[in-house]
């Protein structure tokens, strides 16, 4: 068996990342590591294989305190890892360091240590990882003095934590941020949004409210999707499932009292929903008032406000018909985690396709279809679409042209003077 000190940086991160995001479908998780691990080979003549490369997707460029670390992510983490379990009610942001066996046969532990620290500065908790057998006694003193946790990666995988860093509270920046935000219920990370019109999740809290069967109700009058529906509706921050039980949320309790105002009871409002299945119209022009609420429950969610507070910048700018590769462009200057997280596929194939080693996009890649993240540039943007903020519905990205495929504000503002 070959020596612990054998392992490749990427061999130690991508043991890290399934020690301590074991579970990527777990709630309230979400992890990303840097691009410049998005490479054929690490060292010269020596391919990252593909289980390995596989493990430690998806791929960003995160900037924290000077730098970017090796990996990024939220979760709630075992009290064997963290002096202390959490942060107020929030997830710890944790940041990974890894160093492995050099083309020297080195392995520089002490660098990492201190490349850790300093981007706990905007982090939460911040880890050293690399072969157990390469951590000195003086590495494990520094680590302690700097907080610093210290994990030890053997060949098979294990890791175990040599030094457990306490949990501090930092400021949030931007970058931060993004991470944050995919691992809420209302990221963009995995699925999100499956269907494409704004009543499929307004119906989910009128049906939740009415004693009958949900599920039932939602299939005879609003959609067949009704898991579809249920996660649409979680994304919006309509409804939330606590321990297998779905609970509404204070806007889904909104959508309720609008529905008893309007029509008295939610039976009387889900039997209106059925007249909507298969228009093609705007639902802001088809059912005013419900076009209303839809705008209020949209702006209610945190990426349309970033959305919309840049495409009015950019008009502000002069590009009043930004096209998609126009606004991810823009974006990714602005926001550049953002960016990638919203509008770009997590796979391997895409991200890789589209950043390079260090985090920049390849422009012309960006007019592929199908590099882009279907429940952003088709879902979300169909309901920004319907709720009277854009002024052109979205597309599936088999059928999507970026340089052609607009995201014009339906009303955007005059500069004020």
């Amino acid at each position: 068996m070959a020596s612990a000190a054998s392992l490749s940086e990427p061999e130690v991160l991508a043991h890290t990342k399934r020690r301590l995001f074991p579970d990527t479908d777990e709630p309230g998780t979400y992890s990303v590591v840097d691009t410049q691990f998005a490479t054929d080979e690490w060292l010269p003549g020596e391919p990252i294989s593909a289980e390995v490369r596989e493990a430690l997707a998806p791929f960003n460029h995160v900037r924290l305190g000077s730098g970017y670390p090796d990996l990024v992510g939220v979760r709630p983490l075992e009290s064997d890892l963290l002096a202390v379990e959490r942060v107020g009610d929030e997830s710890p942001l944790v940041v990974v360091e890894a160093k492995g066996r050099t083309a020297a046969g080195t392995v520089d532990v002490e660098r990492g240590i201190v490349q850790a620290y300093d981007r706990l500065h905007e982090a939460n908790a911040a880890y050293a990882a690399a072969p157990t057998t390469a951590v000195s006694e003086s590495d494990r003193t520094l680590a302690r003095e700097l907080n610093v946790g210290v994990l030890g990666v053997e060949p098979g995988g294990a890791v175990e934590a040599l030094e457990v860093p306490r949990v501090v509270g930092n400021r949030t920046t931007d970058e931060a941020t993004a991470i944050r935000f995919q691992s809420t219920t209302q990221g963009v990370a995995n699925q999100s949004f499956g269907l494409n019109h704004p009543k499929n999740y307004l119906g989910v809290p009128l049906a939740r409210y009415h004693s009958a069967d949900t599920d039932a109700l939602l299939a005879e009058h609003v959609v067949g999707a009704t898991a579809d529906a249920h996660r649409g509706a979680a994304f919006l921050g309509l409804v939330t499932d606590r321990h297998g039980r779905t609970d509404l949320t204070p806007l889904g309790e909104e959508v309720v009292r609008f529905a008893l105002d309007r029509y008295g009871s939610v039976e009387a409002a889900l039997a209106t929903f059925a007249d909507w299945q298969g228009s093609r119209r705007r639902f802001c022009d088809l059912a005013p008032e419900w076009g209303l609420l839809t705008r209020r429950v949209v702006w209610a969610y945190p990426a349309t406000q970033l959305l919309v507070e840049e495409l009015q910048t950019m008009h502000d700018d002069g590009i009043t018909d930004p096209s998609l590769v126009d606004l991810v462009e823009w974006f990714h200057v602005q926001h550049p985690t953002f960016a990638v997280e919203l509008f770009l596929r997590g796979t391997d194939d895409a991200r890789g396709c589209v950043l390079t080693e260090d985090g920049e996009l390849r422009a012309d890649e960006l007019d592929d279809g199908n590099v882009y993240h279907s429940p952003t540039v088709f879902q979300l943007k169909a309901m920004l679409y319907h709720a009277g903020v854009l002024a052109e519905r979205g597309a599936e990205p088999h059928r999507l042209d970026p340089p052609t495929d607009s995201w014009r504000l339906r009303e955007p503002l005059d500069t004020v003077r």
